[in-house]
Parts: C-alpha cells; structure tokens; sequence
C-alpha cells in the first residue's frame, strides 16, 4: 500500500521544495483559503466530541460520508490566530476528501513536520497531530460503520499459543 495519498503526498513534495520563508509565505497563502465547516454540518457552539484535543487553536473536525463510501472532511478554527491549524485544515480538507478511507486511516501524524517543517514548538506540533489523529479516526470510524452496516465482522487473530 502507497504510504500517502497521492493529492497529499504532491502538496508535501511541492512544500518540501521550497525554503523556509517561501514555505511560510505559502502555508499563510493556504491558511486564507480556509473555509469554516458549513452550517449544515455543525454549528456553534460546538460539540466538544469534535474538538481536537491539546490544539491551542481550538480546532475541530467533522467527517461528512458520501455516496462512494470515502468522506468530506470538515474543521472549524475557533482561534482567529491560529493560522497553522487554519492552513493544515485547508490542506487536510483538500487532500484527503473523497480518498478511500483505508488510505487516510494510514495517514501517519507526523506529516505536520513535512508541512511544517521542523521548527514547530512542542505545543502547536502536538495540536497539529492532534488534528491529523482526529480524521485518521474519523475515517477508521467510518469504515468500521460501513463494515457493520455490511453485515461482515471484523475478528482479530487470536495469538498464538507458541
């Protein structure tokens, strides 16, 4: 299996490409594109389950499932500041709606030092995670709802005796 989806895995080499201040000046660029989850998804205030835990910029995401079984993939940014969130939301809402839900499940956290770069603090690297974490387990979620709705159980291996 591909480590990242393909639109993902483009955006990341097109950001590894640039120096520092260009990747700066970029992901401020993408931050403005930004689009609050739409009104028919969620509202506010909103439900704490969706929050992102340990984000100083008070983010959250919402999976919207649709006729082909992958998810739209929504956030809101509740700190005006937060322009890292804002451009990671952008980004993690435009690469990875519509792919199949195995691949984002797959998605390692990390992926926020190929955006970001290195240089994150502690704080804003682990809220940045936190938001990769939160679609990842929005899409196993969802798969699983669909392997359920399917009629098919998931049954792990027992270990073996040895």
């Amino acid at each position: 299996m591909k480590l990242l989806p393909d639109q993902l895995e483009r955006r990341l080499a097109t950001l590894e490409a640039l120096d520092r201040s260009d990747r700066i000046e970029v992901l401020v660029d993408v931050a403005k594109r930004f689009r609050r989850v739409p009104e028919r998804i969620a509202v506010r205030p909103y439900p704490k389950e969706h929050l992102v835990p340990g984000c100083e910029s008070e983010a959250y995401v919402w999976a919207e499932p649709r006729p082909d079984g992958s998810c739209t993939y929504h956030f809101a940014v509740e700190n005006p500041q937060g322009v890292s969130a804002m451009a990671l939301a952008a980004i993690l809402g435009d690469s990875l709606s519509g792919v199949p839900l195995d691949e984002v499940a797959a998605v390692p956290a990390d992926v926020v030092y190929r955006i970001f770069g290195r240089e994150l603090s502690m704080g804003k690297s682990l809220g940045l995670m936190g938001m990769v974490n939160m679609v990842r387990t929005a899409a196993r979620q969802q798969l699983q709802d669909q392997i359920q709705k399917s009629g098919r159980e998931v049954v792990a291996t027992p270990p073996s005796q040895g």
